[in-house]
């Protein structure tokens, strides 16, 4: 289960990084007028929307083996969970599973466009949603002790 867990850890620094190079190369394009590229733009968004979902399924079978996650629930109840506990095995899951949903909405809408600008919005908006909601469950207490 260590594995797991320093798996889960050290992913999201990269699932992190890769989704903050795809939001900001959407932001560019969008706002830079650019042609989204099947090199460059495609790839990037791609990858960030591929490293996310595996983030996500590392995560579920933390959450179905960790004392953290499920277990707590179960042992605790809802009621019995203090704040730290609630955020790891409530909130973080729940949030980063709406997240992303919310990156995958916004990955199958963009191609449905033909315009660049618009592809680079749709991108824009949903992936960076999704970035935020990442970014408020992430257990920083953790991370940095």
């Amino acid at each position: 289960m260590e594995i797991i867990k320093n798996l889960h850890s050290y992913l999201a620094y990269i699932v992190l990084a890769v989704l903050i190079i795809a939001v900001v190369n959407a932001i560019m394009g969008w706002l830079g007028k650019k042609d989204f590229t099947l090199q460059k733009d495609l790839r990037i968004s791609l990858f960030a929307l591929i490293l996310s979902h595996i983030q996500l399924l590392v995560g579920l079978i933390l959450y179905f083996v960790s004392a953290n996650g499920l277990k707590a629930i179960q042992a605790l109840g809802m009621g019995g969970l203090n704040a730290p506990a609630r955020l790891l095995a409530l909130e973080h899951p729940f949030t980063n599973i709406i997240a992303l949903a919310l990156i995958t909405i916004g990955w199958s809408r963009h191609k449905k466009f033909m315009e660049s600008d618009k592809k680079f919005k749709t991108i824009t908006i949903f992936y960076g949603l999704g970035l935020l909601l990442i970014l408020s469950r992430i257990p920083w207490g953790q991370w940095f002790s």
